[in-house]
């Protein structure tokens, strides 16, 4: 699978770290940085990210930042975007179960690497569902306003 990946300063040692594990899985990962612990914002990379998956040049993200929330705000400002930030396994399967999820969000300072890999796993694994929810999918990507 092609995996976009991009994290902020606060995340990029699990970036690092997931990105190796996920090249070491067989998939094809773009990193699209930050590149280091300098000060970014993650907004420019949530962006990044979200361009990356609608231009066609990956299936799935990843989003990192120190807590997940804001790179997960940022990615869900593109209307084709469905970034679920998570915690714990299943509701990164349900993610996909249920809403289609495309990008995969979590925080850095929230959970630990084998966490993040059981995350990473059951997002990449679980199928959407389709039927009921199809429908419901489609309208997140239109303006309620």
């Amino acid at each position: 699978m092609r995996i976009a990946i991009a994290s902020d300063h606060a995340a990029v040692a699990l970036k690092a770290a997931l990105a190796g594990w996920l090249r070491s899985e067989g998939h094809d990962v773009y990193d699209l940085g930050t590149d280091g612990e300098g000060s970014v914002d993650y907004p420019d990379f949530g962006y990044k990210l979200a361009g990356h998956l609608v231009a066609g040049k990956a299936t799935r993200g990843i989003a990192l930042c120190g807590t997940g929330i804001g790179i997960s705000i940022a990615v869900n400002r593109h209307p084709d975007m469905r970034c679920a930030l998570v915690s714990e396994p299943l509701s990164a399967a349900l993610a996909r179960e249920h809403n289609d999820a495309n990008v995969l969000a979590m925080g850095a300072r929230i959970i630990g690497i084998e966490m993040a890999r059981a995350c990473v796993t059951a997002f990449l694994t679980t199928p959407f569902g389709g039927e009921r929810h199809a429908r419901r999918v489609e309208k997140l990507g239109k303006s309620s306003i």
